[in-house]
């Protein structure tokens, strides 16, 4: 049987001595992220998680979600596991406090939701969609709008979802059928199915709020024609609360690979009442609000699965008894020793508590970045922190899925046989992780759009937000005896990335099929030098943490060993990287269609 527990110390490692989020108090976002406040909502939102939903991830793994006359129930006691976490306010956690929000930043948000997505990811789609509905309204919407939908949607008791797919097309939104007829009223009339709506109906909450694009009658073709649209499940009534049923049902529910508590509905709307949110042939700007908080929201729930797989996989190999030690037997007492001992099997530990500890700061920076986008009283600065948001989502999603996804793999092996069946129970963070690679964007889109459009905007800006501080911590690190390996294995990966970044920028002008077929290669390779920089201040922030004398010496000493076997073992796979990107594409496009 599988345990979690919330790595509150790491947290706090990122929160209070990387990252020093205390030091932003003067802004008035972080004016009750204090310290101690912050340290009281992990601790609450780690028991939570542990104490609550974790119990959970199983037997709603194994009973999944029922539907029957498009009614979608949720798997046994998710109903009251959501009370419980609704009546806490978790839900509405980084909400605006003007609209029942309790108003904290958003890596404070991100820390939480990790811990939540670890313990039951299903569980957590829920609320994470919830919160991405209402953000884009709380930004796009009107007064009225906000006042109707924000303060039931902070408070959890009315759900949200976002409705993008259609059976016709995925990503190329351009081919949405779904239309929007105008009344007179002001309203518009809803036609249309949208599929793969993640929490589009289940008993959860009283009302669910859906965002769906549509084009209204006489839009222009294409994405330019595409508007977004408010359409609750039930309109609101004369005292605030649901009323009349609208027009929306749900067809069918899929059956899935994984997160099966999680119910991905078939959505239809046949003449629904719908409200615009923003303006009209703008809702891609509107929808991308949503997308670009919810692809930092799938890759932390990567990172989720891999921390659980993780503890799991560390657990088991201390206890699981097989041959002995290459150097000597460690337990003689003993039939044979433990696993831990075997290097193989400290390979795949280390890779994967690597990725967590790196991964994890990795989404708070990008998370702070976030906070820092919407919040610095400083123009300039709110520029710069947005130029950085834009430009890492796309490696945050694509990096912490992949390695996610990997992460629980490597779990599964460490268990070995026991792992394959479904008894141990770690099997289903496999199976869970898979699809995180899938949705918000497969993570070969989130190639694209790096090199596409993320790095060529403004000319290159944004780049300036990652290689300037990665170029200043090398040269100070150089000048530091503790740090100067550190600081030239860095440098060579960093020296790569801008070989690599001028290669793609070059011969993409020439032929984009030489940027596209290079995209993979180069977001694993920017996103190992970053989480490589990430590590390296790390490193530096344990040594110093130990020079001043500290009574968490093994906490510490673990951080530096973990800095070294990334920097050592995992970041010189930007080498070959760099090789694949600059063979261009003429061996992946040797071969026509008709030849495959």
């Amino acid at each position: 049987m599988t345990a979690y527990h919330a790595p509150l110390r790491d947290h706090r490692f990122v929160l209070h001595e990387l990252l020093q989020v205390e030091r932003y108090r003067n802004i008035p976002a972080f004016a009750d992220a204090a310290r101690e406040t912050v340290d009281s909502v992990l601790e609450e939102g780690g028991r939570m998680a542990e104490e609550v939903l974790f119990p959970l991830n199983r037997s709603g793994d194994e009973e999944g979600c029922h539907f029957e006359d498009g009614v979608v129930t949720t798997p046994h006691g998710f109903k009251d596991a959501y009370r419980t976490y609704r009546e806490a306010g978790w839900v509405g956690l980084e909400g605006n406090p003007e609209h029942g929000g309790a108003g904290l930043p958003q890596i404070v948000a991100t820390s939480v939701g990790e811990m939540a997505g670890s313990a039951n990811l299903s569980f957590e789609t829920y609320a994470g969609l919830t919160m991405g509905a209402a953000h884009t309204i709380d930004t796009h919407g009107d007064d009225a709008q906000r006042e109707t939908y924000l303060p039931k949607m902070f408070t959890g008791e009315w759900g949200g979802t976002m409705n993008l797919t259609e059976p016709h097309c995925g990503t190329d939104l351009g081919l949405l059928r779904t239309r929007a007829e105008p009344r007179e009223d002001g309203t518009y009339r809803i036609t249309g199915t949208k599929i793969f709506i993640s929490a589009g109906e289940h008993d959860l909450t009283e009302n669910i709020i859906h965002l769906v694009l549509a084009r209204i009658s006489g839009a222009p073709t294409g994405t330019r024609g595409i508007s977004l649209f408010i359409v609750p499940k039930f309109l609101t009534g004369p005292d605030g609360g649901p009323g009349e049923r609208n027009a929306v049902t749900c067809g069918s529910i899929e059956q899935k690979m994984g997160i099966k508590a999680s119910a991905t509905c078939v959505m239809n709307y046949d003449g629904a009442t719908a409200y615009l949110l923003g303006e009209e042939n703008r809702g891609l700007r509107a929808m991308f609000t949503m997308m670009n908080r919810a692809r930092l929201g799938v890759g932390v729930q990567g990172l989720a699965l891999g921390e659980i797989a993780y503890q799991n996989a560390a657990a088991y190999a201390k206890e699981r008894l097989q041959g002995r030690a290459l150097s000597g037997s460690t337990s003689p007492g003993s039939a044979a020793d433990p696993i831990i001992v075997h290097p193989d099997v400290r390979r795949m530990l280390m890779t994967m508590r690597a990725f967590t500890e790196g991964g994890r700061a990795l989404a708070l920076w990008t998370a702070f970045a976030l906070d820092m986008s919407r919040h610095d009283p400083d123009e300039r600065a709110r520029r710069d922190a947005e130029d950085l948001v834009s430009l890492i989502t796309p490696v945050v999603k694509a990096y912490l899925t992949d390695m996610g996804f990997e992460t629980a793999n490597l779990g599964l092996q460490v268990h070995g046989g026991a792992g394959y069946i479904r008894e141990t129970g770690v099997e289903q963070f496999v199976r869970d992780a898979r699809i995180t690679q899938i949705y918000e964007g497969t993570n070969g889109v989130q190639a694209l759009d790096l090199v596409g459009r993320k790095i060529p905007a403004h000319y290159g800006r944004a780049l300036r937000q990652v290689f300037h501080p990665i170029d200043q911590f090398i040269a100070d690190a150089a000048e530091d005896e503790d740090l100067r390996d550190m600081a030239g294995l860095l440098g060579k990966s960093f020296g790569r990335l801008q070989l690599a970044t001028a290669w793609i920028g070059e011969q993409g002008l020439k032929d984009p099929e030489q940027a596209g077929g290079g995209s993979r290669d180069y977001l694993r390779l920017f996103a190992l030098v970053v989480v490589g920089y990430l590590w390296a201040r790390m490193a530096q922030t344990a040594r110093d943490a130990l020079g001043r004398g500290t009574d968490e010496r093994a906490f510490y000493e673990a951080k530096l060993a973990t800095a070294n076997f990334f920097l050592t073992r995992m970041l010189p796979d930007t080498s070959s990287l760099l090789s694949k990107i600059m063979s261009g594409k003429d061996a992946m496009m040797a071969l026509e269609a008709e030849q495959f």
